[in-house]
Formats: C-alpha cells, sequence, structure tokens
C-alpha cells in the first residue's frame, strides 16, 4: 500500500471579472493530479510558480477540499478522514511565518507540543532529540527574532516532527535560505528520509531535488507532465545539446525566431546582470550553433557556449513544452 495516494485530484475555483465583479469564472488550479509515494521515499514535486503544487498539497494535508478525485494518506482518506490523517502528517512551508519570535526556540517547541497533545512526560526527551537533529542543540534558549532564516527554517521543521509524524510535507522549505544555510537544512531533510519518514518536498531548486529526491513528478498548468527519478527526467534531453548565448539588447522575438528553427525543443530567457541569455535546447541532430546566431541576425552577442543538459534543463523543456 501506497503511503501517499492522489487520484484524478481536481480543484476549481470562483473568481469574480468585470468592472463590478458581477461576473463568476472558473479557475481549474489542478486537472486530475495522480501520482502514489512509497514507504520511506523522498518525492519532489516541481512546477512553476502557478502550477497547482501548493493547492495540490493544501488538498493532501486536508486544508483544501477536493472538487473531485480521491487522495488518502496511510490509507485514510483526506476529507472522510480528516482528522486521522491530520494526526499523521507533518507540515512545513517556507518563509518566517508560524513562529513566535520573541520566545526562545524550546519555548516555541513546548508551545506547539502542547498543541500536537504530545504527553508532558514525553515532551522533554522528544525537544532534546529533535533539537539535536535539526541542529539547533546550544541555541534553544536564544530568542527566534535572533535566529537567522536557516535557523528559523530548521526550527519549524523541528516542529513539524514533535507529534512524530510518520509523513511529512515540505513545501519550498530553503526558500530565502542562505547558502550555508540551505545546505544545512538539505543534510536534515535528508537524514528524515534516511530515518524512515515519508517526505513529500517541493522545491524551485533543481540541484536540490536531484540530490534529495528518490522520484520526481513535474506539474504545469496543473496537470502532471512527467513522473520519475531525477535520471528518467534527464534522459528525456540526454540525446540533445544545450546551447547558452549571451545576448544584448535583444528584441522580444528573438527567442521566438529561434524556437521555429528545426530541432530545437524548448528556449528559455535568462536575466543575467546586463545580459540576456537564450538558452535553447534541441536535438542531438538538430539545430547547430552556426544556425542560431545566424538566425538571430543583427542581435550582439557575447559569450556563446553548449554543455550537456541538466535536470534543470529537462524541467524546463518540459514546462516550456506544457
Amino acid at each position: 500500500m501506497a503511503v501517499v495516494e492522489a487520484v484524478d485530484l481536481r480543484r476549481t475555483y470562483k473568481t469574480s471579472t468585470g468592472l463590478f465583479r458581477r461576473r463568476s469564472l472558473e479557475v481549474e488550479a489542478v486537472r486530475g493530479v495522480s501520482f502514489e509515494i512509497a514507504e520511506g521515499e523522498l518525492f519532489g514535486l516541481l512546477g512553476p510558480n502557478g502550477a497547482g503544487k501548493t493547492t495540490t498539497i493544501k488538498m493532501l494535508i486536508t486544508l483544501l477540499i477536493p472538487t473531485s478525485g480521491e487522495a488518502r494518506v496511510l490509507g485514510y482518506d483526506v476529507v472522510k478522514d480528516a482528522r486521522e490523517v491530520r494526526k499523521r502528517i507533518g507540515y512545513v512551508f517556507g518563509g518566517d511565518r508560524g513562529l513566535y519570535e520573541r520566545l526562545p526556540g524550546i519555548d516555541n517547541l513546548r508551545y506547539f507540543a502542547e498543541l500536537y497533545g504530545v504527553p508532558p512526560r514525553e515532551q522533554r526527551a522528544r525537544i532534546d532529540e529533535l533539537l539535536e537533529l535539526v541542529g539547533l542543540k546550544g541555541r534553544e534558549k536564544e530568542k527566534v527574532e535572533g535566529y537567522s532564516k536557516g535557523m528559523r527554517q530548521r526550527l519549524h521543521i523541528a516542529r513539524g516532527l514533535l507529534h512524530d509524524p510518520p509523513v511529512l510535507f515540505l513545501d519550498e522549505p530553503t526558500i530565502g535560505v542562505d547558502p550555508v544555510g540551505a545546505r544545512e537544512l538539505r543534510g536534515t531533510i535528508a537524514s528524515l528520509a534516511q530515518a524512515g519518514k515519508t517526505v513529500l518536498l517541493t522545491t524551485h531548486y533543481m540541484f536540490e531535488a536531484d540530490a534529495l529526491c528518490d522520484r520526481i513528478a513535474v506539474i504545469a498548468k496543473g496537470e502532471i507532465v512527467a513522473e520519475g527519478t531525477p535520471r528518467d527526467l534527464k534522459a528525456l534531453v540526454t540525446e540533445g545539446t544545450v546551447v547558452e548565448i549571451e545576448t544584448f539588447d535583444a528584441p522580444g522575438d528573438a527567442a521566438d525566431r529561434l524556437r521555429r528553427l528545426p530541432g530545437v525543443m524548448s528556449v528559455a530567457v535568462e536575466d543575467r546582470e546586463q545580459a540576456q541569455v537564450l538558452v535553447v535546447q534541441s536535438e542531438a541532430t538538430g539545430t547547430t550553433t552556426q544556425q542560431l546566431l545566424v538566425a538571430l541576425g543583427d542581435v550582439q552577442v557575447g559569450r556563446v557556449s553548449a554543455r550537456e543538459p541538466t535536470l534543470e534543463d529537462a524541467y524546463v523543456s518540459l514546462v516550456t513544452r506544457k
């Protein structure tokens, strides 16, 4: 039995439009999402902003009721058995919300331990264990307002684990965290999976997903467009090549010119300092670098380089194709 199951999940919102907002418009945020997560698996859910990641998670953790479809956690239906699901899950989100800044870290954990119904006799040992796990031992008596973002996120993780849930949902836990703090957080997340927790992770950092996740699902416009191991997803573009072209003052249609060339699978535009970089993915026997430059015409070009595709390239190709 899968620990987490989503079967044709759908969620529709109603929004108001028009001058006086008298007209109602239905927006389908999640369109038939299905996947399974096995026990002890670290599963990644990747997608651009507005793709439906957080809406999907909110349905799985009982904060939103699906418009249609089904979802189960440890065999419990997220709608019919919402109370049982909540007892068995932890939820950690990115950002600074949800902590009491004027209290020390240990008092935050004591307070939430009471809310989560952790027996008083077990609280001290449990809190000590979690402080050690997330690397806050020795800093627990400091007020949270003096914590770095990385420390706050580690405290968030400790809070989500107070009742020892077997399933943990991590929604962009490293967002806004400095590189050192993010590395420490990734180590903590990896240790959770090694300890037998089942983890669903959303992130915008492809290298993070590549390093941590056993399997990944890519969601775009409310639908799963690919699913598999990081190696499986990279295999979608490994037969091709990636060319990065640095341009200056390129016209708005420069990327479209390249997309029309035979063999070009996707073109992404990245802003880097004073330049725009066109990242072109093409088939192995597709367009050559010279043909790309000819198609750009009089556009001022700087550095041009070719490289092997990465998970980020596979992700960009999937979501832009969608």
